[in-house]
């Protein structure tokens, strides 16, 4: 039948044939969950003759068999995926993914190669979120084996093989994410060879039973920009660079601090303090949890979260956190400030929220996520102290709310203006307590 005839043809025979993109799409998305729920998924990718085969093997059953283009290891890590378009050196470095197998929704990755290890002038890497890539193993689906940037100086698979870390191409994301999205973020095994690990070998650990910002922290105080005009505590539970330089380029001083550091006994050193982002579940930060609370009593300067400080706010002022079903993560979550109405587009890399359902007394929501409801900050009421969800320093992008860090420097600044003390003693508070419930 010519094509026209048959573009134009008005049986019903003809119509019940037309089946609509989505519908298609619909089908194909159910066959996948009906395969992960009926039989356990074993997608396989034509590997090039010759090269090695990698496999992703979900604790749940499923296994996708591709390409290898990283390390000749293996790596177990809860599976999670991400939806960013751009900066995979940044979110493979961010140290809020360690412990993960990180998959990009994104098809093509690596077409712009990995940048020099160039350092600004407060010695943090410039294109780079640490000194190491954080996660424990990517998957994509298609590898670019030739790379074109003007700064690129190795492949993606080079940088891969250099630093230990397994990689998989040919998988099909947008089945894994569906599975994913269908059963929550999942432990993942990845390794590369001839056949997948034999289940029984496999020894599936989960990585959020441990502490990995006491992994990601650093075990000593660092001081950047020495010269700044405020003294900043930044509590590193696994900092970003990208959040020193903003602090930096402010014009404050930073010191980093272990994330258990003793804050209380030092709070007039401080005229502001800063929770970074982290890995893992905030409730191992027991320490730093009591240290915050502690702070919140007598501290009267600007106290700011972000990501895991967010949480860690969050649980010191009372409320509670839960694990959600894949995250948030990505460059393209919307958030609206509660206190404008304003929304703003907003990089998330994060599996746990607060349950701001009750917000303890003298605290309230401060930003919420228009997708799902989720808790997006806090703020309090009467004192500066406020947190976000969000990365408002994002490298790869958006920038919509870069102007936190201003303000919270700015607030920082006019406390410290005003000669406003920084905290009483834990010791003068008690005592003062104390003698007014004797008067």
């Amino acid at each position: 039948m010519p094509f026209l005839t048959a573009l134009s043809a008005s049986s019903s025979a003809a119509k019940k044939r037309m089946v609509s993109p989505m519908a298609l799409l619909a089908r194909s998305f159910a066959s996948v969950s009906d395969n992960a729920t009926a039989k356990p998924l074993h997608a396989y990718y034509p590997v090039v003759p010759g090269s090695l085969t990698a496999h992703l093997q979900l604790r749940t059953g499923e296994t996708f068999t591709g390409g290898s283009f990283g390390a000749t290891s293996s790596a177990i890590g809860e599976t999670v995926f991400t939806t960013s378009l751009v900066g995979y050196p940044e979110s493979m470095t961010d140290p809020s993914y360690r412990g993960q197998l990180l998959v990009f929704t994104q098809p093509l990755i690596g077409n712009y190669g990995v940048p020099k290890r160039t350092r600004d002038q407060y010695g943090l890497l410039k294109h780079f979120e640490s000194e190491k890539i954080q996660c424990s193993g990517i998957v994509v689906s298609d590898y670019a084996t030739k790379y074109s940037h003007w700064s690129a100086v190795e492949s993606l698979s080079e940088w891969c093989e250099r630093e230990g870390v397994p990689a998989i191409t040919g998988v099909d994301t947008r089945a894994l994410v569906h599975i994913l999205r269908g059963q929550g973020s999942t432990l993942g095994s990845l390794s590369a060879g001839s056949q997948p690990l034999e289940e029984s070998k496999i020894q599936w650990t989960d990585p959020n039973v441990k502490n990995l910002v006491a992994q990601a922290s650093t075990d000593s105080v660092r001081v950047f920009n020495p010269d700044g005009d405020v003294h900043i505590a930044l509590i590193d539970c696994g900092v970003k660079y990208n959040i020193i330089r903003s602090l930096c380029e402010q014009g404050a001083r930073v010191s980093l601090v272990p994330w258990n550091h003793n804050l209380v006994d030092n709070l007039s050193s401080y005229d502001g303090i800063f929770i970074s982002n982290g890995p893992g579940s905030p409730t191992h930060c027991t320490e730093t949890i009591a240290q915050l609370r502690q702070a919140f009593e007598v501290y009267q300067r600007p106290i700011f979260g972000i990501c895991m400080g967010n949480q860690l706010m969050g649980l010191a002022a009372g409320l509670n956190a839960y694990k959600l079903r894949f995250g948030n993560r990505g460059h393209n979550q919307p958030a609206v400030d509660l206190t404008t109405g304003k929304c703003v587009i907003t990089s998330q890399n994060h599996g746990y929220a607060l349950d701001d359902a009750q917000m303890p007394a003298g605290w309230d929501r401060y930003y919420v996520n228009a997708n799902d409801g989720s808790n997006e900050g806090i703020r309090h009421l009467e004192k500066p102290f406020r947190s976000v969800q969000f990365h408002p320093e994002a490298k790869g992008g958006p920038l919509d709310t870069g102007y936190l860090f201003a303000e919270f420097i700015d607030s920082v600044r006019a406390a410290k203006a005003a000669g406003l003390p920084a905290s009483q003693s834990v010791a003068d508070e008690s005592a003062a307590s104390a003698q007014a419930a004797t008067a």
